[in-house]
Protein backbone atom coordinates (compact mmCIF):
# COMPACT_ATOMS: atom_id res chain seq x y z
CA UNK A 1 0.00 0.00 0.00
CA UNK A 2 1.45 3.35 -0.96
CA UNK A 3 1.77 6.21 1.64
CA UNK A 4 -0.41 8.32 -0.41
CA UNK A 5 -3.16 6.08 -0.52
CA UNK A 6 -2.83 4.77 3.63
CA UNK A 7 -4.89 6.23 6.38
CA UNK A 8 -3.51 7.80 8.94
CA UNK A 9 -4.02 4.85 11.58
CA UNK A 10 -2.96 2.94 9.65
CA UNK A 11 0.47 4.75 8.73
CA UNK A 12 0.78 4.77 12.67
CA UNK A 13 0.14 1.21 12.54
CA UNK A 14 2.75 0.30 10.03
CA UNK A 15 5.52 2.82 11.70
CA UNK A 16 4.99 1.25 14.91
CA UNK A 17 6.07 -2.06 13.35
CA UNK A 18 8.77 -0.61 11.55
CA UNK A 19 10.16 1.16 14.72
CA UNK A 20 9.38 -2.24 17.03
CA UNK A 21 11.11 -4.50 14.12
CA UNK A 22 14.19 -1.91 13.93
CA UNK A 23 14.73 -1.79 17.19
CA UNK A 24 14.22 -5.75 17.97
CA UNK A 25 16.22 -7.14 15.56
CA UNK A 26 19.29 -8.20 14.53
CA UNK A 27 19.70 -7.69 18.17
CA UNK A 28 18.06 -5.87 21.05
CA UNK A 29 18.84 -1.75 21.39
CA UNK A 30 21.11 0.58 19.56
CA UNK A 31 24.67 -0.10 19.94
CA UNK A 32 27.15 -2.62 21.62
CA UNK A 33 30.83 -2.24 22.99
CA UNK A 34 33.49 -3.23 20.64
CA UNK A 35 37.12 -3.09 21.55
CA UNK A 36 39.11 -0.78 19.89
CA UNK A 37 42.59 -2.29 20.87
CA UNK A 38 43.44 -6.15 19.23
CA UNK A 39 42.49 -9.04 21.90
CA UNK A 40 44.07 -11.84 19.60
CA UNK A 41 46.81 -13.27 21.62
CA UNK A 42 47.89 -13.61 24.96
CA UNK A 43 50.35 -10.46 24.27
CA UNK A 44 47.28 -8.15 24.08
CA UNK A 45 45.61 -9.49 26.46
CA UNK A 46 48.76 -8.86 28.81
CA UNK A 47 48.39 -5.34 27.87
CA UNK A 48 44.73 -5.32 28.18
CA UNK A 49 44.48 -5.76 31.48
CA UNK A 50 47.32 -7.62 33.95
CA UNK A 51 50.47 -7.08 34.31
CA UNK A 52 50.79 -4.33 31.49
CA UNK A 53 47.71 -1.97 32.96
CA UNK A 54 49.86 -1.64 36.21
CA UNK A 55 52.01 0.77 34.50
CA UNK A 56 49.26 2.41 32.90
CA UNK A 57 47.56 3.02 36.45
CA UNK A 58 50.65 4.21 38.14
CA UNK A 59 50.56 6.79 35.32
CA UNK A 60 47.23 8.13 35.98
CA UNK A 61 47.85 7.52 39.90
CA UNK A 62 51.18 10.14 39.26
CA UNK A 63 49.66 12.86 36.48
CA UNK A 64 45.56 12.48 36.70
CA UNK A 65 45.32 14.45 33.59
CA UNK A 66 47.26 11.48 31.21
CA UNK A 67 43.75 9.62 32.43
CA UNK A 68 42.65 11.74 29.27
CA UNK A 69 45.45 9.77 27.09
CA UNK A 70 45.14 6.20 28.27
CA UNK A 71 41.20 5.99 28.56
CA UNK A 72 37.96 6.66 26.41
CA UNK A 73 37.42 9.61 29.11
CA UNK A 74 37.65 12.32 26.55
CA UNK A 75 35.32 10.78 23.84
CA UNK A 76 32.61 9.68 26.26
CA UNK A 77 29.59 11.90 26.95
CA UNK A 78 27.16 10.14 29.47
CA UNK A 79 23.63 10.61 27.88
CA UNK A 80 21.20 10.72 31.47
CA UNK A 81 17.96 11.25 32.45
CA UNK A 82 15.50 10.36 34.92
CA UNK A 83 12.52 9.98 32.66
CA UNK A 84 9.95 12.98 33.30
CA UNK A 85 9.97 14.96 30.32
CA UNK A 86 10.41 12.69 27.36
CA UNK A 87 10.03 13.50 24.15
CA UNK A 88 6.33 14.59 23.77
CA UNK A 89 4.90 11.56 26.25
CA UNK A 90 5.55 13.07 30.06
CA UNK A 91 7.07 11.25 32.46
CA UNK A 92 7.54 7.92 31.25
CA UNK A 93 10.29 6.88 33.83
CA UNK A 94 13.72 5.82 33.68
CA UNK A 95 12.92 2.31 31.88
CA UNK A 96 10.86 3.43 29.52
CA UNK A 97 13.22 6.52 28.01
CA UNK A 98 15.93 4.07 27.63
CA UNK A 99 14.86 3.63 24.19
CA UNK A 100 15.66 7.46 23.75
CA UNK A 101 18.59 7.83 25.46
CA UNK A 102 20.09 5.12 23.26
CA UNK A 103 19.29 7.33 20.39
CA UNK A 104 21.01 10.19 21.92
CA UNK A 105 23.75 8.14 22.16
CA UNK A 106 23.95 6.25 18.86
CA UNK A 107 23.80 10.31 17.25
CA UNK A 108 26.65 11.46 19.47
CA UNK A 109 28.51 8.35 17.28
CA UNK A 110 26.97 8.77 14.27
CA UNK A 111 27.84 12.71 13.90
CA UNK A 112 30.27 13.27 16.12
CA UNK A 113 32.24 10.49 16.34
CA UNK A 114 31.52 10.87 20.36
CA UNK A 115 31.11 7.61 22.42
CA UNK A 116 27.55 8.33 23.98
CA UNK A 117 27.07 6.00 27.20
CA UNK A 118 23.47 6.35 28.19
CA UNK A 119 22.03 6.32 32.10
CA UNK A 120 18.74 6.13 33.12
CA UNK A 121 18.33 7.38 36.77
CA UNK A 122 15.46 6.18 38.86
CA UNK A 123 14.85 9.11 41.16
CA UNK A 124 12.86 12.16 41.12
CA UNK A 125 14.71 14.11 43.62
CA UNK A 126 16.61 16.83 42.20
CA UNK A 127 19.77 16.54 44.76
CA UNK A 128 19.82 12.21 44.47
CA UNK A 129 19.80 13.06 40.53
CA UNK A 130 22.96 15.90 41.11
CA UNK A 131 24.79 13.19 43.51
CA UNK A 132 24.43 10.43 41.15
CA UNK A 133 25.97 12.44 38.00
CA UNK A 134 28.38 13.76 40.07
CA UNK A 135 30.00 10.82 41.33
CA UNK A 136 29.83 9.01 37.57
CA UNK A 137 31.64 12.56 36.58
CA UNK A 138 34.87 10.51 36.79
CA UNK A 139 34.28 8.27 33.85
CA UNK A 140 33.58 10.31 31.36
CA UNK A 141 34.52 13.70 29.43
CA UNK A 142 31.14 15.46 29.27
CA UNK A 143 27.26 14.85 30.83
CA UNK A 144 24.58 15.76 28.32
CA UNK A 145 21.64 15.55 30.17
CA UNK A 146 18.08 14.75 28.65
CA UNK A 147 14.03 14.81 29.16
CA UNK A 148 14.39 16.37 33.02
CA UNK A 149 10.91 18.30 33.55
CA UNK A 150 11.07 22.09 34.66
CA UNK A 151 11.77 23.51 36.62
CA UNK A 152 13.72 21.00 38.14
CA UNK A 153 15.89 21.08 35.19
CA UNK A 154 17.20 24.17 35.84
CA UNK A 155 18.59 24.09 39.03
CA UNK A 156 19.59 20.18 38.04
CA UNK A 157 22.33 21.73 35.58
CA UNK A 158 23.28 24.84 37.26
CA UNK A 159 24.27 23.07 40.07
CA UNK A 160 26.12 20.43 38.32
CA UNK A 161 27.96 23.12 36.26
CA UNK A 162 29.18 24.64 40.09
CA UNK A 163 30.36 20.94 41.36
CA UNK A 164 31.81 19.19 38.57
CA UNK A 165 34.90 20.09 36.32
CA UNK A 166 33.66 18.35 32.64
CA UNK A 167 31.29 20.39 30.19
CA UNK A 168 27.46 19.73 31.10
CA UNK A 169 24.88 20.37 28.85
CA UNK A 170 20.80 20.10 29.06
CA UNK A 171 20.09 19.49 25.25
CA UNK A 172 16.55 19.90 25.61
CA UNK A 173 17.15 23.54 26.59
CA UNK A 174 20.13 25.03 24.78
CA UNK A 175 20.25 22.22 21.90
CA UNK A 176 16.90 23.66 21.20
CA UNK A 177 17.85 27.23 21.59
CA UNK A 178 20.64 27.40 19.44
CA UNK A 179 19.22 26.03 16.79
CA UNK A 180 16.42 27.67 16.20
CA UNK A 181 18.59 31.61 17.02
CA UNK A 182 20.34 30.06 14.11
CA UNK A 183 16.89 29.65 12.20
CA UNK A 184 16.02 33.31 13.69
CA UNK A 185 19.21 35.26 12.67
CA UNK A 186 18.78 33.92 8.73
CA UNK A 187 15.15 34.50 9.06
CA UNK A 188 15.72 38.27 9.79
CA UNK A 189 18.91 38.34 7.49
CA UNK A 190 16.35 37.19 5.14
CA UNK A 191 13.60 40.01 5.69
CA UNK A 192 16.23 42.67 6.37
CA UNK A 193 15.46 42.60 10.11
CA UNK A 194 18.11 43.21 13.02
CA UNK A 195 18.17 41.25 16.01
CA UNK A 196 18.70 44.30 17.85
CA UNK A 197 15.37 45.49 16.75
CA UNK A 198 12.26 42.77 16.39
CA UNK A 199 9.79 42.22 18.68
CA UNK A 200 9.43 38.07 19.85
CA UNK A 201 6.99 36.07 21.75
CA UNK A 202 7.56 33.17 23.16
CA UNK A 203 5.12 30.45 23.97
CA UNK A 204 5.98 27.84 26.41
CA UNK A 205 7.84 28.87 29.88
CA UNK A 206 9.45 25.39 30.43
CA UNK A 207 13.19 24.64 29.80
CA UNK A 208 13.22 24.74 26.14
CA UNK A 209 11.11 28.44 26.02
CA UNK A 210 13.33 29.85 28.34
CA UNK A 211 16.28 28.87 26.83
CA UNK A 212 15.24 30.15 23.42
CA UNK A 213 14.84 33.20 24.60
CA UNK A 214 17.97 33.89 26.47
CA UNK A 215 19.84 32.82 24.01
CA UNK A 216 18.54 34.91 21.70
CA UNK A 217 18.83 37.63 24.34
CA UNK A 218 22.32 36.56 24.19
CA UNK A 219 22.03 37.40 20.37
CA UNK A 220 21.04 40.32 20.55
CA UNK A 221 17.45 40.95 21.11
CA UNK A 222 16.23 43.44 23.76
CA UNK A 223 14.85 42.73 26.73
CA UNK A 224 11.67 44.56 26.44
CA UNK A 225 10.68 43.47 22.74
CA UNK A 226 11.09 39.74 24.21
CA UNK A 227 7.89 38.68 25.62
CA UNK A 228 7.67 35.11 27.90
CA UNK A 229 4.38 33.36 27.77
CA UNK A 230 3.08 30.18 29.51
CA UNK A 231 -0.98 28.57 29.36
CA UNK A 232 -2.21 31.52 31.58
CA UNK A 233 -0.61 34.43 29.44
CA UNK A 234 1.85 36.96 29.78
CA UNK A 235 4.95 36.85 32.35
CA UNK A 236 4.90 40.46 33.22
CA UNK A 237 6.36 42.22 36.66
CA UNK A 238 4.09 41.67 39.64
CA UNK A 239 2.36 38.45 38.24
CA UNK A 240 1.98 35.92 41.43
CA UNK A 241 -0.43 33.33 39.75
CA UNK A 242 1.73 30.27 38.34
CA UNK A 243 5.56 31.57 38.85
CA UNK A 244 8.64 30.58 39.46
CA UNK A 245 12.20 32.30 40.21
CA UNK A 246 12.83 31.04 36.37
CA UNK A 247 9.96 32.99 35.20
CA UNK A 248 10.19 36.08 37.30
CA UNK A 249 13.97 36.08 35.57
CA UNK A 250 11.95 37.05 32.28
CA UNK A 251 9.14 38.94 33.49
CA UNK A 252 8.31 41.75 31.01
CA UNK A 253 7.40 45.52 32.33
CA UNK A 254 4.32 45.01 30.00
CA UNK A 255 0.59 46.26 30.83
CA UNK A 256 0.27 43.09 27.73
CA UNK A 257 -2.09 40.36 29.55
CA UNK A 258 -2.46 37.47 26.38
CA UNK A 259 -0.50 36.22 23.57
CA UNK A 260 -2.76 37.12 21.30
CA UNK A 261 -2.14 40.92 22.55
CA UNK A 262 1.65 40.04 22.38
CA UNK A 263 1.72 39.26 19.01
CA UNK A 264 0.26 42.72 18.25
CA UNK A 265 3.64 43.58 15.71
CA UNK A 266 5.81 40.71 16.85
CA UNK A 267 8.30 40.26 14.06
CA UNK A 268 9.27 36.54 15.47
CA UNK A 269 6.65 33.80 17.21
CA UNK A 270 8.75 30.70 19.16
CA UNK A 271 6.17 27.91 20.47
CA UNK A 272 7.39 25.25 22.64
CA UNK A 273 4.05 24.53 23.95
CA UNK A 274 1.49 22.71 22.30
CA UNK A 275 -0.95 21.28 19.61
CA UNK A 276 -2.90 24.58 17.75
CA UNK A 277 -1.43 27.02 20.59
CA UNK A 278 -1.15 29.14 17.84
CA UNK A 279 -4.56 30.57 16.57
CA UNK A 280 -4.24 31.52 12.69
CA UNK A 281 -6.35 34.60 12.92
CA UNK A 282 -3.30 35.96 15.14
CA UNK A 283 -1.10 35.83 12.38
CA UNK A 284 -2.97 38.80 10.85
CA UNK A 285 -1.56 40.89 13.73
CA UNK A 286 2.50 39.96 13.24
CA UNK A 287 4.00 42.10 11.66
CA UNK A 288 3.72 41.65 7.98
CA UNK A 289 0.88 39.23 8.70
CA UNK A 290 -1.64 40.78 6.37
CA UNK A 291 0.56 39.30 3.56
CA UNK A 292 0.16 42.78 1.71
CA UNK A 293 3.90 43.69 1.97
CA UNK A 294 5.76 40.28 0.24
CA UNK A 295 9.17 42.03 2.04
CA UNK A 296 7.81 41.86 5.11
CA UNK A 297 6.94 38.38 6.47
CA UNK A 298 6.15 37.06 10.31
CA UNK A 299 8.91 34.55 11.42
CA UNK A 300 7.52 31.80 12.71
CA UNK A 301 8.85 28.26 14.72
CA UNK A 302 6.15 25.98 15.59
CA UNK A 303 8.40 23.99 18.02
CA UNK A 304 5.54 21.58 19.57
CA UNK A 305 6.40 17.77 18.72
CA UNK A 306 4.53 15.72 16.93
CA UNK A 307 2.21 18.43 16.55
CA UNK A 308 3.25 22.02 15.91
CA UNK A 309 1.33 25.29 17.62
CA UNK A 310 0.10 25.65 13.77
CA UNK A 311 0.56 23.55 10.58
CA UNK A 312 3.09 25.10 7.93
CA UNK A 313 0.01 24.82 5.32
CA UNK A 314 -2.52 26.68 8.05
CA UNK A 315 -0.34 29.38 8.78
CA UNK A 316 0.67 30.06 5.08
CA UNK A 317 -3.33 30.34 4.30
CA UNK A 318 -3.10 33.66 6.23
CA UNK A 319 0.21 34.83 4.56
CA UNK A 320 1.25 32.58 1.97
CA UNK A 321 5.09 34.37 2.06
CA UNK A 322 5.29 33.47 5.76
CA UNK A 323 8.60 32.00 6.91
CA UNK A 324 8.18 29.07 9.00
CA UNK A 325 10.30 26.41 10.96
CA UNK A 326 8.65 22.92 12.80
CA UNK A 327 10.22 20.34 14.50
CA UNK A 328 8.92 18.03 11.88
CA UNK A 329 10.93 15.79 9.38
CA UNK A 330 8.30 16.12 6.79
CA UNK A 331 8.26 20.27 6.40
CA UNK A 332 11.31 22.22 5.30
CA UNK A 333 12.87 23.69 8.00
CA UNK A 334 13.00 21.21 10.54
CA UNK A 335 14.29 22.64 14.30
CA UNK A 336 16.34 19.26 15.08
CA UNK A 337 18.89 19.38 17.77
CA UNK A 338 21.18 16.67 15.90
CA UNK A 339 22.33 19.34 13.99
CA UNK A 340 23.94 20.87 17.70
CA UNK A 341 24.78 18.22 20.34
CA UNK A 342 26.87 16.12 18.56
CA UNK A 343 29.09 18.30 17.16
CA UNK A 344 28.98 21.05 20.01
CA UNK A 345 29.86 17.94 22.00
CA UNK A 346 33.07 16.87 19.49
CA UNK A 347 34.41 20.90 19.89
CA UNK A 348 34.51 20.45 23.38
CA UNK A 349 36.00 17.09 24.02
CA UNK A 350 38.91 18.60 21.35
CA UNK A 351 40.42 21.09 23.92
CA UNK A 352 38.72 19.35 27.03
CA UNK A 353 36.75 22.63 27.94
CA UNK A 354 35.80 22.29 31.07
CA UNK A 355 32.27 23.92 30.68
CA UNK A 356 29.87 24.78 27.91
CA UNK A 357 30.12 28.52 28.11
CA UNK A 358 27.30 31.40 25.98
CA UNK A 359 30.06 32.43 23.84
CA UNK A 360 30.47 28.81 22.79
CA UNK A 361 26.61 28.18 21.99
CA UNK A 362 26.40 31.46 20.56
CA UNK A 363 29.30 30.83 18.05
CA UNK A 364 27.68 27.36 17.24
CA UNK A 365 24.36 29.51 16.83
CA UNK A 366 26.51 31.75 14.21
CA UNK A 367 28.35 28.75 12.40
CA UNK A 368 24.83 27.02 11.62
CA UNK A 369 23.86 30.04 10.07
CA UNK A 370 26.73 30.91 8.08
CA UNK A 371 26.53 27.30 7.04
CA UNK A 372 22.88 27.49 5.70
CA UNK A 373 24.28 30.66 3.27
CA UNK A 374 26.09 28.70 1.09
CA UNK A 375 26.55 26.77 -1.98
CA UNK A 376 25.21 22.81 -0.62
CA UNK A 377 26.94 19.40 -1.82
CA UNK A 378 25.10 18.17 -4.76
CA UNK A 379 25.62 14.69 -2.67
CA UNK A 380 23.26 16.05 0.17
CA UNK A 381 20.51 17.35 -2.40
CA UNK A 382 20.71 14.15 -3.92
CA UNK A 383 19.58 12.79 -0.28
CA UNK A 384 16.95 14.66 -0.05
CA UNK A 385 15.54 14.61 -3.32
CA UNK A 386 15.16 17.93 -3.65
CA UNK A 387 16.90 21.61 -4.35
CA UNK A 388 18.25 23.16 -1.37
CA UNK A 389 19.27 26.79 -1.44
CA UNK A 390 19.20 29.49 0.72
CA UNK A 391 15.91 30.58 1.23
CA UNK A 392 12.53 31.05 3.35
CA UNK A 393 12.17 27.08 2.77
CA UNK A 394 16.29 26.52 3.68
CA UNK A 395 17.50 29.00 6.83
CA UNK A 396 19.22 26.30 8.17
CA UNK A 397 21.36 23.40 7.66
CA UNK A 398 20.43 19.45 7.33
CA UNK A 399 20.89 17.28 9.37
CA UNK A 400 23.24 14.85 6.98
CA UNK A 401 25.29 17.89 5.92
CA UNK A 402 29.01 16.23 6.34
CA UNK A 403 29.84 19.93 6.50
CA UNK A 404 28.62 20.42 9.91
CA UNK A 405 31.42 18.25 11.75
CA UNK A 406 34.18 20.38 11.19
CA UNK A 407 32.30 24.04 11.19
CA UNK A 408 30.09 23.42 14.34
CA UNK A 409 33.64 21.44 16.39
CA UNK A 410 35.56 24.13 14.94
CA UNK A 411 33.41 27.27 15.98
CA UNK A 412 33.23 25.74 19.72
CA UNK A 413 36.83 24.88 20.11
CA UNK A 414 37.86 28.28 19.01
CA UNK A 415 35.29 29.78 21.51
CA UNK A 416 36.89 27.98 24.25
CA UNK A 417 40.36 28.99 23.49
CA UNK A 418 39.44 32.56 23.06
CA UNK A 419 38.35 32.34 26.53
CA UNK A 420 40.47 30.42 28.01
CA UNK A 421 38.41 27.40 28.55
CA UNK A 422 40.30 24.54 27.37
CA UNK A 423 43.62 22.68 28.89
Amino acid sequence: MSATSMSKEEAKKELALEAHEYHANPIPGKYEIAPSKPLGSQEDLKMAYLPGIKHVVEEIISDPSSVYDFTNKNNTVCVITNGTAVLGLGDIGPLASKPVMEGKGVLLKKFGNVNGVDLEVNTKDPDEFINCVKLLGPSFGGINLEDIKGPECFYIEKRLKEIMDIPVFHDDQHGTAIITSAGVINACHLTNRKLEDIKVVFNGAGAAGIACLQMLLDCGVKNENAFLCDSRGVIYKGRTEGMNEWKEKYANDTELRTMEEALEGADVFVGVSKKDALNPEWIKKMNGGSGDNPDVVPIIFALANPDPEILPEKAKEICPNVIIATGRSDYPNQINNVMCFPYLFRGVLDVRASTISENMKIATAYALAELAREEVPKEVEELYGRELKFGPEYIIPTPFDPRLLVRIANAVSQAARDEGNCQ
